[in-house]
Formats: structure tokens, sequence, C-alpha cells
């Protein structure tokens, strides 16, 4: 065993995590994935296997900061969330630590009017 990469401890976090979170109908799955220039979010029900709404920081018309633009992300993909009527999600992180962009997104959510 050779020394892990950043990408194979974050997998392995996540992995982790998921043992312990699923998403159902009535409190789906907000799934975060975080690239080096964006940020993506979806609602997953893991019971069904589909997505129910999703938003990314490419869909932004504006340049904003990395950290704006989670935030912007965030309240997009709760606006989608409660035009399908959901109003509670569990938080999945995706194995990355609570801070920075994952957190604005959280914080976007929750300003828009979804419970995490």
């Amino acid at each position: 065993m050779g020394v892990e990469t950043r990408r194979q401890s974050r997998e392995r976090r996540h992995s982790r995590v998921r043992e312990k979170i699923r998403g159902s109908a009535a409190r789906p799955r907000l799934a975060v994935f975080r690239s080096l220039t964006h940020i993506y979010a979806q609602l997953v029900d893991d019971d069904a296997g589909r997505t129910l709404a999703a938003a990314s920081s490419k869909e932004a018309k504006d340049k904003a900061k990395r950290i704006e633009s989670a935030k912007t992300v965030g309240t997009l993909l709760a606006d989608r969330a409660k035009q399908k009527g959901v109003t509670e999600v569990v938080f999945d992180r995706g194995g990355y630590r609570y801070h920075g962009r994952v957190k604005a997104l959280a914080d976007g959510v929750r300003e828009a009017g979804v419970k995490l």
C-alpha cells in the first residue's frame, strides 16, 4: 500500500458517510460535489434511485467569487426543491469538510427556507 492521495481519502470518507445517510422521497439527500472551479448539488431519492433536482455554479450568469457562487447554487437548489414540494433534506457533504464553499452552499439552502 502506498501513500493515499487526496481524492482516495475523500472517496473513503464519502463512502463511510454514505453508509449512514440515506435519502427518501419525503426527505431526499442533498449531495455535494466540489471541483476546483465549480460546485454541484443535487437532491437524490435513494429509495427510487433518481435525482429530484440539481443545480450547479455553471448555471450562474454572473462571474461571482467561488463562495458567493456556492451560496447562489444553494438558493437555486432550494427554490427548485420547494417547487417539487420538498421542505426538508439530509445533507451529504460528500467527504468534504464542512467549510468554505460547502458551508456556503448549505447556508444558501437554509436561507431559502429548506431545513437541513
